[in-house]
């Protein structure tokens, strides 16, 4: 076995940790590359192994306001020296614009919801005139839920805009979006790993739009039964109509995103809104304990991921490390 690794490319420690866990119990050789800060000197040569790219588009809120971009550098040296990238240039792209996600969605027969893409105060208002009933307001680029509003009318908006509350979108692009109303408080996570259904969690939104499901997201400890386990915020289920899995499977495939959470939202006619492609998918250790699957999220990306290292760089790779 050669000295190659498994690279994990974040801005965010504690997202890590359960991947590190897996990673530990598999015996699997990684390291960490945390791109809030660095240097790429062009002329070197990166090392062997497979680069899981983990770069968030909220890497903003934890003060690494540049970490995307210094990602997207090393991303684009990487694949020109043809190495193994798991999640590319391509997702870093998607990740932190929603309209690339949509246009994406919407070229595979995919439903979007209705959305004008703004910038300017005028201009958001201007484009809240073409929704008859309720609409929010969304970041482009975000993550967490971030900058998500609902508003009844044009007024209410108007007032938000000149608040203190309202929040840019890091790239300056603020969103208009109908307002899917759901026969229930409920939006859907379908998980993929490898470019394949893994399983689909059930996300209760009564309380808000912070839906980050990773266990480091919790603000306080638990207060409640749905902070506590099942049932709870999340829930796993086995619900999901087999040809939006297929056709998320497409969109995946089509722009080189291998692990990704993609979200929709049902309306009252029973049709499915998708909205969110996550390229930096975490997973709620509450919902896994309650399904009878501990550790099935992080530990399907670990051995994903050394299956590509064990099929590039050789045998010798513990046997622990690979999946059965």
């Amino acid at each position: 076995m050669s000295d190659a690794s498994i690279y994990v490319i974040h801005e965010n420690d504690a997202w890590v940790e359960p991947l590190r866990a897996a990673f530990a119990e598999r015996g699997l050789p990684f390291e960490e590359w945390h791109l809030d800060a660095g240097c790429l000197n062009l002329e070197n040569q990166p090392p062997e192994g497979v680069f899981y790219n983990r770069m968030s588009a909220s890497s903003h809120t934890r003060g690494h306001y540049h970490a995307p971009e210094y990602a997207a550098c090393v991303l684009a040296w990487l694949e020109r020296h043809d190495r193994r990238v798991i999640n590319s240039s391509r997702a870093l792209q998607l990740e932190v614009s929603k309209v690339a996600q949509y246009m994406t969605l919407e070229a595979h027969g995919i439903r979007t919801p209705h959305t004008a893409a703004t910038v300017g105060e005028d201009e958001i208002l201007d484009a809240a005139l073409a929704f008859d009933g309720p609409f929010i307001t969304k970041h482009n680029r975000a993550g967490k839920g971030l900058g998500v509003r609902l508003f009844e009318d044009r007024e209410g908006l108007r007032a938000y805009l000149r608040g203190p509350d309202f929040e840019p979108s890091r790239d300056g692009v603020t969103l208009i979006q109908e307002y899917i109303e759901a026969p229930e408080p409920f939006i859907t996570r379908v998980e993929f790993v490898g470019g394949r259904y893994l399983y689909a969690v059930r996300v209760d939104t009564s309380e808000g739009f912070e839906l980050c499901p990773a266990d480091a997201c919790r603000a306080s400890p638990p207060t409640s039964s749905a902070d506590q386990g099942s049932p709870g915020l999340f829930t796993i289920v086995h619900d999901v109509d087999g040809s939006l899995i297929d056709g998320y499977e497409r969109v995946l495939a089509a722009n080189d995103i291998e692990i990704a959470g993609v979200e929709f939202i049902l309306d009252r006619q029973g049709r499915a809104h998708t909205y969110d492609i996550n390229t930096n998918t975490n997973y709620n250790a509450d919902a896994e304990d309650a399904a009878g699957i501990s550790g099935r999220g992080m530990g399907a990306i670990a051995e994903f991921l050394g299956e590509e290292l064990l099929r590039i760089h050789g045998s010798g790779l513990p046997h622990a490390a690979v999946a059965e």
